[in-house]
C-alpha cells in the first residue's frame, strides 16, 4: 500500500525525545500512509461467511489489574498485537520508509502480520505510533479485514519487548479517501502515547488496482500492564 502526501500545511508538534522521528518523518521525509492495495495484483476478495481468523487468546488466569494511564513509556520495540473484539492476534515486522519515499508493507506472504514504523514512536512511547497490516491479499482475507468495525471504547493491546503490555482505547474509527487524506490530523504528535491503526478501505478499482480509501483508527494510551508471558 502507499500513503498520502502531507500537505505543505502540514507540520509536525514539537515534543522530546524519540518520539520526536516520528513527525519529522511524516513531514520531512514525505511520508505517504494512504494505503494501495498491499498487493497491486490482488482483488477484493468474497469475504465467506465466516471469516477464519486466529483467535485471540483467553487469559489462563485473571488478569493483573491495570496501572492508571501513564503519561507514557521508554522506548521498546512491539512485539505482538491483539485486538480481541475482532480476533486478531498477530506478530509485529518492523517498517521503513522506501526509495519511493513511500512507507514499505509489510511481506504479503504472512496474511496475519502487522508492520509498525520503525523510525516513528513505539507504542506506549508519546508520540504518535503508526501500525500497518493488510486488509487483504492474493491468498484471500488478512489481519485487518474487519478492521472498520472496529468500535469506539474496544481496546487494542500491545506486547512489547520490555515486558509492559501497552492497552489503547479507541476514539474513533474513520474512512478517508486518498484524494482528501487529512495527514496533519493523522500523523500529529501532541505530545501524548497515540496509536493509529492503518489498512486499505472503500471501493476496489480494478483499473487502478488499488482500494479508492483508507481505513484508519486512532486510539491513545489507556493503561499498562506487565505481560503473563
Amino acid at each position: 500500500m502507499a500513503a498520502p502526501q502531507p500537505s505543505e500545511s502540514d507540520s509536525a508538534s514539537p515534543a522530546l525525545g524519540r518520539s520526536l522521528l516520528w513527525p519529522v518523518a511524516a513531514v520531512g521525509l514525505g511520508f505517504l500512509l494512504v494505503y494501495n492495495s498491499f498487493d497491486a495484483s490482488a482483488g477484493v476478495p468474497s469475504a465467506p461467511a465466516v471469516v477464519s481468523l486466529p483467535a485471540a487468546s483467553a487469559p489462563a488466569s485473571p488478569a493483573p489489574s491495570a496501572s492508571p494511564a501513564p503519561r507514557g513509556l521508554p522506548r521498546s520495540e512491539p512485539k505482538r498485537l491483539s485486538i480481541s473484539s475482532l480476533a486478531v492476534d498477530a506478530p509485529f515486522t518492523p517498517l521503513s520508509i522506501g526509495s519511493s519515499g513511500q512507507l514499505d508493507a509489510p511481506p504479503a506472504d504472512d496474511p496475519n502480520l502487522v508492520g509498525w514504523f520503525k523510525d516513528g514512536a513505539t507504542p506506549g512511547e508519546p508520540g504518535t505510533s503508526v501500525v500497518a497490516g493488510h486488509v487483504d491479499t492474493k491468498t484471500g482475507p488478512a489481519v485487518f479485514l474487519l478492521l472498520s468495525t472496529l468500535k469506539a471504547g474496544r481496546t487494542v493491546d500491545i506486547t512489547r519487548q520490555d515486558g509492559t503490555v501497552a492497552t489503547f482505547k479507541v476514539d474513533s474509527v474513520e474512512t478517508f479517501s486518498k484524494a482528501e487524506f487529512p495527514s496533519k490530523r493523522v500523523y500529529d504528535d501532541n505530545g501524548s502515547p497515540q496509536l493509529r491503526l492503518i489498512t486499505c478501505g472503500g471501493v476496489y478499482d480494478k483499473k487502478k488496482k488499488d482500494y479508492e480509501d483508507n481505513v484508519v483508527v486512532f486510539a491513545h494510551l489507556a493503561s499498562t500492564k506487565d505481560s503473563d508471558s
